[in-house]
């Protein structure tokens, strides 16, 4: 769906956005973890934030085959990864990060990308079940000519209209989303990573204009 327009600059480039997740979701997962149930801690961490996760990766990915591979590989990264998580971002940040480095590996390596069935059968149908729903979604939203202006952008501007646009993340979350696998930045970095962001969307907001007059869909400033 498009959204009706706004006093956003870029009303016309919202596509439908996930309801955000209950408060409570944090405390749920961390109350899990504690008692080390990381299972039932991975699937509390899949209902709140699973479905908006595919949906990233299968509009980032281009591909429904690599899309998929990388939210099964993500699924995989935050049962792995929740017993060493130090809480210092949000959960669903984290989430988005593990989500990105895991459709960059996928994408280096398509040899190990399959086959890597999640640790239980609740959480390997949990994870078949959004991405049957993701799928079902998309075969319908894909059809919005808004939609289909913003696959050419590059995966890289993709995720930063998603993650700003779509899911209304600050500066600061989506800073610490796109850093790289083994990169670490200081707070000052990330604010001045935070900053330059902020300006490199604007030039996204910009080519999406010029796209959508060409288009014949027009600027709505």
């Amino acid at each position: 769906m498009i959204v009706a327009a706004t006093a956003d600059p870029l009303p016309w480039a919202e596509v439908d956005t996930p309801l955000p997740p209950s408060p409570d979701v944090e405390a749920e997962v961390r109350a899990l973890a504690a008692a080390a149930r990381w299972d039932d801690a991975t699937a509390a961490t899949l209902r709140a934030y699973g479905d908006e996760l595919a949906e990233y990766l299968a509009a980032v990915a281009r591909s429904d085959t690599d899309g998929g591979d990388a939210f099964a590989q993500c699924a995989i990264d935050v049962w792995r990864g929740l017993p060493g998580f130090r809480w210092e971002a949000s959960l669903r940040t984290w989430c988005y990060r593990l989500a990105r480095h895991a459709l960059g590996r996928v994408r280096r390596d398509p040899a190990r990308r399959r086959n890597q069935p999640l640790p239980s059968q609740q959480l390997g149908e949990l994870a078949a079940q959004i991405q049957t729903r993701t799928a079902d979604h998309l075969r319908t939203a894909m059809k919005d000519r808004v939609r289909e202006l913003r696959l050419r952008l590059s995966p890289e501007d993709q995720t930063i209209l998603i993650l700003r646009v779509d899911r209304d993340l600050a500066w600061r979350e989506i800073a610490t989303i796109l850093v790289d696998e083994g990169e670490a930045l200081t707070e000052p970095e990330l604010v001045r990573r935070a900053a330059t962001l902020r300006k490199r969307f604007e030039r996204i907001k910009d080519e999406l204009r010029a796209l959508a007059k060409a288009e014949g869909l027009g600027s709505r400033d």
